[in-house]
């Protein structure tokens, strides 16, 4: 997609309300919040993910003359308003939690701290990349838990919905901790290990099971992973025992076999069976087929010997909570705290910052919501990454961001690395913060 055109990749109202804006001359310091109201259900967290995309963004915003041509034939905006538009680029700062941040409801972990007409123009755009890699991310976080070290690799791309969410959910699954992933743009774009097999078709394409696995070694020599349930899986795996002598003469090892559809546990221990009485002992298995955490960590505990787990669409769709009950709020203007108050949707208002205490195991003790400036025990989770419109440091990698993610998990009580609920994570919001918020009633 072109940057510039991503401009009109909004909601209407951010564009009308910009123009009534510009009218009152409205262009005062804005602070907004990006936050997630409450979890998902089986969720004990979320992760932070979409933070470098949401920069990206910022710091290429501009309005194309095309974009400014299609709004005035709308006959909804005023020349001046359009002149406006011709000139805004975002010249605001962000403050934001780093990728792979662990956080919990009503936390911010992205702050924009613009001039009101900028920081609303790019709401929707900026919820539409956060959101998305979030959910994600808090997804494939609870197939690397149950895992237990073992690799997972994303085959989602097929099934996404759409180019960018199945590009975006790749990178999303690589942070949280997935080894890498079948979509090859993926791979080229944000420097990740890219993984495949083959299809059934290339089986199917072939008169005998067995020349469709020579072929497709000696075609991929370096890699040779075999699917092995077009037709019997054990079958073919006593095929693919009769072939490695022949594989090995040519200097071609066997790395692996995939199974992808039936009693994967019972498949899996016969085919290990059989591999290992061919003498095939470092051939691995991975498995695939509609797995989700819950699946993953079924096969882990009952001890099938898998080796890996290629996770497609459960993860890139989310399937079980397809999307976050996000907000993008005003909190503050003109240096005026701003609070809305709506039944069940009420927020906190002012520039706030997170602290995370840990216990003496290392672990998550405690969060403490309170406004900037307000020191409180722990460590402050929001940190500047943008100012005047450009970003103060160059993007951490994405090895960096794995790291980041990983210390993260290592960083959580047993009870919220489970799939099952656990009580809520305790959040405190600081005194200094319930102020605020009284104070921002009495101008309401």
């Amino acid at each position: 997609m072109n940057a510039a055109s991503e401009a009109l990749l909004t909601d209407l109202y951010e564009l009308t309300m910009a123009h009534a804006y510009f009218a009152q001359e409205m262009t005062g310091t804005a602070v907004f919040e990006f936050f997630v109201r409450k979890l998902p259900p089986h969720r004990n967290f979320l992760m932070a993910a979409g933070l470098d995309q949401v920069l990206m963004y910022l710091e290429t915003f501009q309005f194309a003359e095309r974009d400014l041509d299609w709004l005035e034939q709308t006959g909804t905006f005023t020349p001046s308003t359009l002149d406006a538009f011709r000139t805004m680029r975002f010249t605001g700062d962000v403050h934001a939690m780093p990728e792979g941040t662990v956080f919990f409801p009503h936390e911010p972990i992205l702050r924009v701290t613009a001039p009101l007409p900028q920081a609303q123009v790019v709401e929707t755009r900026v919820m539409n990349l956060l959101n998305f890699q979030t959910m994600v991310a808090s997804k494939a976080c609870r197939s690397v838990l149950v895992a237990e070290e073992k690799p997972l690799i994303d085959f989602g791309l097929r099934r996404a919905h759409g180019a960018e969410a199945g590009l975006l959910a790749a990178r999303a699954g690589y942070l949280a901790g997935f080894a890498g992933t079948s979509n090859v743009l993926a791979g080229a774009r944000f420097g990740m290990p890219t993984y495949g097999t083959m299809a059934h078709a290339f089986v199917q394409a072939h008169h005998d099971e067995a020349e469709a696995f020579l072929h497709i070694a000696q075609a991929q020599p370096g890699n040779v992973v075999l699917l092995i349930d077009t037709y019997d899986t054990e079958a073919a795996a006593e095929k693919v025992v009769v072939l490695a002598p022949r594989l090995k003469g040519q200097g071609i090892s066997i790395h692996g076999v995939r199974l992808d559809s039936g009693d994967l546990a019972a498949h899996a221990r016969k085919v290990r069976q059989i591999l290992d009485r061919g003498g095939l002992t470092d051939t691995k298995i991975l498995a695939s087929g509609n797995l989700d955490e819950e699946r993953v960590n079924a096969l882990v505990q009952s001890e099938a010997p898998i080796d890996r787990f290629a996770v497609g669409t459960a993860m890139t769709t989310s399937a079980d909570a397809p999307y976050l009950d996000c907000a993008y709020k005003l909190q503050e203007y003109a240096g005026r705290p701003c609070r809305k108050r709506s039944e069940g949707k009420a927020t906190w208002p002012g520039r706030k910052q997170v602290y995370r205490r840990l216990g003496r195991d290392g672990r998550l003790a405690e969060d403490i919501i309170t406004i900037e400036g307000d020191n409180q025990p722990g460590r402050p989770l929001l940190q500047p990454v943008m100012q005047g419109g450009r970003r103060l440091t160059p993007s951490p990698s994405i090895q960096e961001i794995r790291d980041h993610a990983r210390m993260a998990l290592a960083e959580l009580p047993d009870t919220l690395r489970r799939l099952e609920q656990a009580a809520p994570y305790d959040v405190r919001i600081a005194e200094t913060l319930e102020q605020l918020a009284r104070q921002a009633d009495r101008y309401t």
